[in-house]
């Protein structure tokens, strides 16, 4: 592993686990909880707000593998089709020790397992109408041509005060002009320039009430006028 990517594991308030990388004193999510986060930014404002009962859903960054978990979980009738894009996957020793199976219901351990399992860069049934590609790669020089247009981005790379690269009209160009007609754009970061760099890109943004311990984050709309085939 990258001497930058070295983790611990440490327990966020609501009792579920993070990751802390010491190179970057940053946090995987958010010290306030991590599953409470997740669910509030990914799940409540991008899951549930997209109306499609075939959703092709993008996230930057797999990392512990909650956002994947949890939107597994709450699909309902919908069939997904999950990409994630992930530079420096967790080993197993690290994944193996997550809590959130246990914390979320006494049924998911196989489940989650299943998800990190997988092989990388190859598609996977984990459940009936779940399907889950997991690529490694450098979100900076991903390409998107091989993947089909999104409906829902998860965005949830480090900060953009820890990792700026990650967070250039560059990238939100490339995502934007890979996103479907409405396709729903959500992060838990709610600064002013990435929310104007996303407007510039082609996403209605707004700012919408974050999760505990955060006022605020950013939901948007991909407009229709910036779509191409």
């Amino acid at each position: 592993m990258n001497d930058f990517m070295q983790r611990e594991i440490m327990i966020t308030e609501d009792g579920s686990h993070t990751l802390f990388v010491p190179e970057l004193k940053e946090h995987f999510h958010s010290i306030h909880g991590a599953i409470q986060e997740s669910n509030h930014v990914f799940i409540q404002n991008g899951l549930f707000k997209s109306n499609k009962q075939k959703l092709v859903v993008l996230e930057t960054g797999f990392g512990t593998g909650l956002n994947a978990l949890l939107t597994l979980i709450n699909r309902g009738e919908r069939d997904i089709n999950y990409f994630s894009i992930e530079k420096y996957p967790l080993t197993a020793k690290e994944y193996k020790q997550l809590n959130y199976p246990v914390l979320i219901s006494e049924n998911l351990q196989d489940l989650f397992l299943s998800l990190h399992q997988c092989e990388w860069n190859k598609e996977a049934e984990i459940a009936p109408g779940f399907r889950l590609t997991k690529i490694q790669a450098d979100l900076t020089e991903f390409g998107f041509k091989d993947l089909p247009y999104v409906d829902l981005i998860y965005f949830d790379a480090f900060a953009p005060g820890k990792q700026p690269e990650m967070w250039t009209e560059s990238i939100f160009s490339k995502i934007a002009k890979h996103t479907s007609p409405r396709g729903i754009f959500v992060t838990y970061c709610a600064q002013g320039e990435v929310r104007r760099t996303l407007t510039r890109v082609g996403f209605k943004m707004q700012r919408v009430p974050g999760p505990p311990g955060k006022n605020e984050m950013l939901f948007g709309e991909k407009t229709d006028s910036c779509y191409s085939v």
